[in-house]
C-alpha cells in the first residue's frame, strides 16, 4: 500500500512537470553528470588512481568524481585533525591534473553534521574536539549492535556549538583549495541525532529548522567563495508518507527542511533497494538532483532509465535540474578495484559477487546506450 501511494504521489508530480505549454516530449541531451563516489586513495595508490581515471573511468563516460576525503588530508589549518595516512597537497594536485586531463570534475567530501562516529569509534573531529558532540552522554559501546537503546547509529556534532564552524570551515576551505574545486560535498546523510532534548544549545528546537540552518550556513560559506554545495538527500524526504523508511528518508521530522534551504544546493538522491522516483520531487521543488545507486545492477539500470524518461517528458525548466546519476562505492579503493578486475576474469565471478562493480558496469552501459539513441535521433532523416 505504501509503495502504491509513493508511486501515485510521484506520478502526479511527474505529470505536473510535463504539463506546461511547449513541454512536448524531447530527446534530452546526455546526462550532464555521470559520476562515481568513492573513498580517496591512500598516498601509495595515487599514481594507480590517476591512471585509473584516465584508462577506466573516462573510457566509461564518467565526468564527475566525488572523493570521500574526510580527514585523510594533511591539513595545515588543523594538523591535529590529520588521519593516519593523509594525502599531501602535491598528491591531491596529481589527482586534479589527471582528472582535468581526463575531463573529470573532482568534488571533495567531508562528512559534516552527522557520521561523526562509526560503531564503537569516534570520528577524528570528536576525538580531538569532544565538546562538539551533540550527545556526550551517549557512550560508544565496546561492541556495537543495531538496534540499541540509545538509537545510536552515528554521532553528530552540535550545529549550534559556537566553536564548531571555525574548525570545520577551515578544513573545507583548505581541501577545496587543494582540489581547485568548484563544488564541495558535505555528506549530511543519516543524521539521527539532532536537536536532542538534553543538548543545552539546541534541545527542544525544531529539527527541520536546525537541519536547514546548518545546510544554509554551509551553503552561504561556500557561495562566498564561488563554490556550490552538494549533499545527500535522505533527510529531505518524509520516510513515513513515502513509505521509504528511516534510512533513505527521515523519521525525525527533518524533511520539512526542503522548503527552508537555498535552491542552489545539489541533491544526491540515494536509493539502493528499489528505484524510488524521487528525483522528480526534488526537481519540482527547484533543486538540481542526481540519482545515486550502489550494489544492485537492475535497480541502478532502472534508475538510469527512469531519469532518462523524466528528462524526456519534463518541461525544460525541470529537465535541466535532472542532472544525471552517481554510482556510490562504500568500500575502500582497493576493494572496488578487486571487484572491477575480477569481472575481467574468464569466467567472471558468480552473480552474487562483485556487486558494486557489476552495478557500475551496468549503469555505465545504460547511459552509453541512452546517449547513442539520442545521437541517432539527432541525425538528419
Amino acid at each position: 500500500m505504501k509503495a502504491r501511494k509513493l508511486w501515485s504521489w510521484s506520478l502526479a508530480l511527474w505529470v505536473l512537470a510535463c504539463a506546461s505549454v511547449g513541454a512536448a516530449p524531447a530527446a534530452a541531451e546526455p546526462f550532464p553528470v555521470r559520476g562515481l563516489c568513492i573513498a580517496a586513495p591512500a598516498p601509495r595508490q595515487v599514481e594507480r588512481f590517476a591512471a585509473w581515471m584516465t584508462n577506466e573511468l573516462a573510457a566509461r563516460g564518467v565526468n564527475t568524481l566525488i572523493v570521500r576525503v574526510d580527514f585523510n588530508y594533511a591539513y595545515e589549518s588543523h594538523p591535529e585533525l590529520r588521519g593516519g595516512a593523509p594525502l599531501s597537497r602535491a598528491e591531491v594536485q596529481r589527482l586534479v591534473q589527471a582528472g582535468r586531463a581526463a575531463g573529470i570534475h573532482l568534488i571533495p567530501q567531508i562528512n559534516l553534521l552527522g557520521h561523526q562516529s562509526w560503531q564503537s569509534t569516534p570520528g577524528k573531529l570528536l576525538q580531538v574536539y569532544p565538546e562538539f558532540d551533540e550527545t556526550p552522554w551517549v557512550t560508544l559501546p565496546a561492541k556495537y549492535q543495531w538496534p540499541n537503546p540509545d538509537r545510536l547509529y552515528c554521532k553528530s556534532y552540535c550545529p549550534l556549538h559556537p566553536g564548531v564552524h571555525k574548525v570545520v570551515f577551515a578544513l573545507v576551505d583548505e581541501l577545496c583549495d587543494a582540489f581547485e574545486a568548484r563544488a564541495f560535498h558535505a555528506g549530511m546523510d543519516e543524521v539521527f541525532y539532532l536537536g536532542e532534548d538534553r543538548c543545552p544549545r539546541c534541545g527542544g528546537k525544531d529539527k527541520a529548522e536546525l537541519f536547514a540552518g546548518e545546510v544554509t550556513r554551509i551553503q552561504q560559506h561556500l557561495k562566498s567563495r564561488q563554490r556550490e554545495l552538494w549533499i545527500w538527500g535522505d533527510r529531505l524526504l518524509d520516510g513515513r508518507t513515502t513509505g521509504i523508511g528511516e534510512w533513505e528518508a527521515s523519521f525525525n521530522d527533518t524533511h520539512r527542511a526542503i522548503d527552508l534551504i537555498p535552491k542552489d544546493v545539489v541533491i544526491c538522491d540515494w536509493h539502493y533497494e528499489r528505484a524510488h522516483p524521487t528525483p522528480i520531487y526534488f526537481a519540482l521543488k527547484g533543486f538540481r538532483v542526481v540519482a545515486c545507486l550502489w550494489n544492485r545492477a537492475e535497480v541502478g539500470a532502472q534508475q538510469v532509465r527512469d531519469l532518462m524518461l523524466m528528462r524526456e517528458r519534463a518541461a525544460p525548466a525541470v529537465r535541466q535540474r535532472l542532472l544525471g546519476v552517481v554510482q556510490t562505492v562504500w568500500s575502500g579503493v582497493d576493494g572496488f578495484w578487486r571487484e572491477w578486475e575480477s569481472l575481467k576474469n574468464d569466467p567472471p565471478p558468480p552473480p552474487d559477487q562483485a556487486r558494486v562493480a557489476r552495478c557500475f558496469l551496468r549503469v555505465s552501459e545504460e547511459w552509453k546506450v541512452a546517449e547513442k539513441s539520442q545521437s541517432d535521433e539527432a541525425l538528419p532523416r
